[in-house]
């Protein structure tokens, strides 16, 4: 009769009652008449349902919700409140992120259609990053989506005079790279194609910063799930802009070509393309080098971050062509590299010591490090020193440097047998251990 009264009365019991409890209660929870009373256009009255409804679904399993509230969904979709389309649009979020529960919707084609035609009506964010979320689940999902005229809007806008939408259009693409269906449907629509000239007239635009980055990026990703050979020699201009971009006065773009060329080089096959640009590359790890060593720290890390992907070849895959190149890579990164990182993991910052530990982690199994480890003054000890780590993330990274060296079929012989039996003692006691203190001198002094 009146059910402003008793809505509010039930928001500030919900309020009040822990999750757990109403996950208990959710099988009995009848959601039936609070939908309903979305259809009655009163304001307030709309703002608490919707309130209340928050709360209890995030009490009822995403598999419930796509089995028993489907007409309820397919309501909220055309509903013209828009908090009641985003309650409606996060649940569907909750549904494609569960595997279980995403089945029930793609075998329901009216409700697929539905969801797809409600989003397309909107340009609300949440419903494009919905649409790439269910293109990717497969190939159907994807023709859907497609016939719906979605993802062509999408695509569209990725090519659009927009500069700012261009820029979240293309992280959304992006997504839809990860999987094979969705570069392959990318490649056919000519969307590389679009994306690659973009970066060419990138030059003449003065608001490319704001979309550049998300672009650059796409090729990265889209390089390593393909074949980095074969992106790489059919787009030069990608390469192309990755090396411009590391010598701009940009931190942003230079933050990006760094990332790009760590993903890049996070492979065999992307290492050699790199090897290609012979000394352009070298050229760049210098850079790299200078900036881990002079940039602001977010930026030190990011360059850390890279040279440990560019660096680490697993045992398995090296071999002494690979071995001597990144011999030599690492020698183009600054006078004495592996003073530089130590120098750098010294420095106050729990962050910025794990980046540097795991840049050593990365060249551990390779020889040629092996030995300029032993020849620095120092280093072994450094290794060692479990004094050097206060914090669990320092300790675990500097664990994982001790593995890598104690795993090395090499190591025993450079570092000779007492340094390699230390590895494995401090190896077995973990990355905690704590010498106990003696207490022999404290005996005499009763």
């Amino acid at each position: 009769e009146a059910p402003l009264e008793e809505l509010r009365a039930l928001q500030s019991v919900l309020q009040t009652v822990p999750l757990s409890e109403l996950r208990e209660q959710a099988a009995e929870l009848r959601l039936g008449p609070l939908f309903s009373l979305l259809n009655e256009n009163h304001r307030e009255q709309t703002t608490l349902c919707v309130s209340i409804l928050e709360r209890l679904l995030q009490a009822v399993e995403p598999v419930h919700v796509a089995r028993n509230l489907r007409v309820d969904l397919q309501r909220g979709l055309t509903h013209s409140n828009d908090s009641v389309k985003i309650l409606t649009l996060s649940q569907v979020g909750r549904i494609v992120e569960n595997s279980e529960a995403v089945t029930e919707i793609l075998n329901n084609a009216e409700l697929l259609k539905q969801i797809v035609y409600c989003i397309g009506g909107d340009n609300l964010s949440v419903a494009k990053a919905l649409i790439v979320e269910i293109s990717s689940v497969s190939p159907e999902s994807l023709n859907y989506c497609t016939t719906s005229g979605l993802v062509t809007q999408l695509l569209r806008e990725l090519t659009g005079e927009d500069v700012l939408v261009r820029a979240t259009c293309v992280e959304m693409v992006t997504s839809l790279a990860y999987t094979q269906h969705g570069r392959q449907y990318l490649s056919q629509e000519g969307v590389i194609d679009q994306i690659s000239n973009i970066i060419v007239g990138a030059d003449s635009d003065p608001f490319s910063s704001f979309y550049l980055p998300g672009f650059v990026k796409f090729f990265g990703n889209l390089a390593i799930m393909d074949s980095p050979q074969q992106i790489c020699e059919r787009y030069p201009v990608f390469v192309e802009k990755v090396f411009e971009m590391t010598e701009s006065q940009d931190p942003t773009m230079i933050g990006v070509a760094v990332d790009t060329i760590g993903i890049l080089g996070s492979n065999v096959e992307g290492k050699q393309v790199l090897q290609k640009t012979g000394t352009r590359f070298e050229r760049l790890l210098m850079k790299i080098g200078y900036q881990a060593k002079n940039a602001s720290t977010e930026l030190k890390i990011r360059c850390l971050d890279a040279i440990s992907s560019i660096f680490y070849i697993p045992t398995e895959q090296q071999t002494d062509d690979l071995l001597r190149m990144t011999e030599s890579w690492f020698s183009s990164l600054s006078r004495d590299p592996l003073e530089l990182f130590r120098g750098i993991s010294n420095q106050p910052f729990p962050e910025l010591h794990c980046a540097a530990l795991k840049v050593f982690t990365a060249i551990a199994n390779q020889p040629w490090a092996q030995k300029l480890m032993f020849n620095s003054p120092g280093f072994v000890e450094y290794v060692m020193d479990r004094s050097v780590e206060h914090d669990k993330a320092s300790k675990d990274a500097k664990y994982e440097l001790v593995k890598a060296l104690a795993n090395s079929k090499t190591v025993a012989e450079i570092f000779g047998n007492p340094n390699y039996l230390r590895l494995r003692t401090y190896l077995s006691e973990g990355p905690y251990y704590v010498k106990p203190i003696s207490t022999t001198a404290v005996e005499g002094a009763e």
